[in-house]
């Protein structure tokens, strides 16, 4: 009997001690440097994210951010690295809608499952698709585009950065919600599907706004309309698609940092509270302005939520449009 209230005493003993090991590291974090991942090449929008946040946010914690790029498989590299990492909050995502929101929705099978395996932190920035066609086309909004379509069935086509991709469901529940009829055309990149667009060999593109904000301007594409609940700063005059009457082709997409399931609380606290901050410097909104992006900067269970709507409304989109990637 006394050797088992000696080995309970001892294992009481233990908890309390691993518990204060916990606490001790949560109360001392960061104590390193925390690594970024960015699931894409160096370069891009996403890149210049995380890098003016890591910058801020290093120096809110007093250690250094590390942005590491690991691109690759259509963001599923770097997006699985940090849904496997030790829950520690030294290895962080950031995530964007393609790996988190439409991945789960196309493919047939991924190693990680967002919803189980990653911790949203906070949406740090969203920005519209807009729906561009060539300049020249003889239309001058929306309906008109979508009565155009219609009188011609089968004639236009659009552009895309391949099967599964956002801007290929975006135009697949375009075709589903307003009845018109076209071609799918996959580039290996916005820019050319752009480029196609304003030579006219493709009808149509959802682009990212920086992509498109050139031609706009020039005259060689038209911008019918932006798919965010408010009008994008970047083309303050052309209405969203719920002012052109259909709201069903309301979306954004969005960049937002994630650490790896079954980080502890206080540190998901601690890193939301300083990039919620970092994303009020005027620095940090001047370069997401440049990239055509709109701070957020939410709460993790307002990310949460958001998330777990923004993947339901992904997936019924590609069942809508029979969608899948082996």
């Amino acid at each position: 009997m006394k050797q088992v209230t000696r080995r309970t005493a001892l294992l009481s003993a233990a908890a309390v001690s691993l518990a204060a090991g916990r606490a001790s590291a949560q109360q001392d974090y960061p104590n390193k440097p925390i690594r970024l991942i960015v699931p894409y090449a160096a370069g891009g929008g996403a890149d210049a994210v995380a890098r003016i946040l890591g910058q801020h946010v290093g120096t809110a914690l007093g250690q250094s951010v590390v942005v590491e790029n690991r691109g690759g498989a259509g963001s599923i590299i770097g997006t699985d690295m940090v849904a496997k990492a030790p829950p520690d909050g030294y290895l962080l995502l950031l995530g964007q809608s393609g790996p988190i929101s439409i991945n789960p929705a196309v493919y047939k099978s991924l190693p990680y499952d967002p919803a189980k395996d990653l911790a949203p932190i906070t949406m740090t920035n969203s920005y519209p698709y807009v729906l561009v066609v060539n300049g020249k086309l003889p239309v001058g909004s929306l309906k008109e585009f979508i009565e155009l379509g219609k009188s011609k069935p089968g004639s236009m086509n659009y552009g895309t950065t391949g099967v599964g991709a956002a801007n290929h469901l975006m135009s697949e529940l375009f075709c589903a919600k307003t009845g018109v009829k076209m071609t799918h055309i996959p580039y290996r990149g916005t820019a050319l599907a752009v480029a196609d667009t304003v030579a006219g060999n493709v009808t149509m593109v959802f682009s990212d706004p920086v992509s498109a904000l050139p031609h706009v301007n020039s005259g060689t594409l038209k911008a019918l309309a932006v798919t965010s609940p408010q009008r994008s700063p970047v083309f303050p005059t052309v209405p969203t698609t719920k002012e052109s009457g259909y709201p069903d082709l309301e979306a954004v997409a969005w960049h937002g940092i994630f650490a790896p399931a079954r980080t502890p609380q206080p540190i998901i606290d601690r890193l939301n509270s300083e990039l919620v901050k970092a994303l009020q410097i005027a620095e940090v909104k001047d370069v997401l302005s440049k990239q055509a992006m709109s701070p957020v900067g939410d709460t993790p269970q307002q990310f949460a939520a958001f998330l777990k709507k923004d993947l339901a409304t992904w997936k019924e989109v590609a069942a809508l449009a029979n969608v899948s990637v082996e």
